[in-house]
């Protein structure tokens, strides 16, 4: 913002006075991020946000800029429409899962992760950051992992999903350290590059499936299926839903 507020003022940052950040300047920034940064009206109220801690702080400090810091205060964040979470109905999936080439080497991983992520309902980062050691296909067969709040998390697996993960970690032959999906050169896959894959899937999918189409499908989509699943009492046979 001081970059902004010194080239709306021709002047350096250092030499910005305080009322030079009034709400005109603070408001005119905002929409600057929006109009010709390119950023949504979530990144704006988290920006006008972080400012108005700094107000907050400057308003123990410095009561006689109390007007300034006032109307900077009161400036409202932007209202924006919340996008209504995509579900996929049982075809749906069954289609996108069909999608990896499992004849590949990198289609047996993306089967098993994606399958993974639909029936644990784990996180993006979560399931990035799986190693081998993380799968126990034993009695009471689960994944651990650290989720949120760096709490370990345990998710039962299914038998269906048990049989796909014994057969990807044959196949994947690493140590128990090693990332349970790498990329093909050993190293942890990031996320760009599994929602592109994921793009990819959803792009051959719904040549099968015209649905798809009119879906944006993302690691957030397949994580929302099991909720749904148990919203809706429904089951589906092929994850082995029933062994829950």
């Amino acid at each position: 913002m001081l970059v902004f507020a010194a080239a709306r003022h021709d002047t350096e940052p250092s030499r910005l006075e305080f009322n030079d950040l009034d709400a005109a300047c603070v408001g005119d920034f905002l929409d600057h991020l929006e109009r010709h940064r390119g950023n949504s009206a979530r990144t704006r109220n988290a920006r006008l946000a972080a400012i108005r801690s700094l107000f907050r702080f400057a308003a123990l400090r410095y009561p006689e800029y109390a007007a300034t810091i006032e109307r900077v205060l009161a400036i409202p964040p932007k209202r924006f429409e919340r996008r209504l979470v995509t579900f996929l109905t049982e075809e749906e999936l069954d289609v996108l899962l069909s999608a990896p080439a499992r004849s590949t080497w990198t289609g047996q991983r993306d089967h098993a992760l994606l399958r993974l992520a639909a029936q644990t309902g784990l996180r993006a980062s979560e399931l990035i950051g799986l190693h081998c050691a993380d799968i126990h296909l034993g009695s009471g067969a689960h994944v651990s992992c650290i989720g949120k709040g760096r709490k370990q998390r345990i998710t039962p697996l299914t038998s269906n999903m048990v049989a796909v993960l014994r057969v990807w970690l044959a196949e994947r032959a690493g140590q128990p350290a090693d990332p349970l999906f790498p990329t093909q050169t050993g190293r942890m896959i990031s996320r760009d590059a599994l929602e592109h894959r994921l793009a990819r899937y959803v792009e051959i999918a719904a040549r099968n499936c015209p649905s798809l189409q009119r879906k944006r499908v993302t690691l957030q989509t397949l994580r929302h299926y099991l909720p749904r699943l148990t919203m809706s009492g429904s089951y589906i046979s092929i994850k082995g839903f029933k062994d829950l």
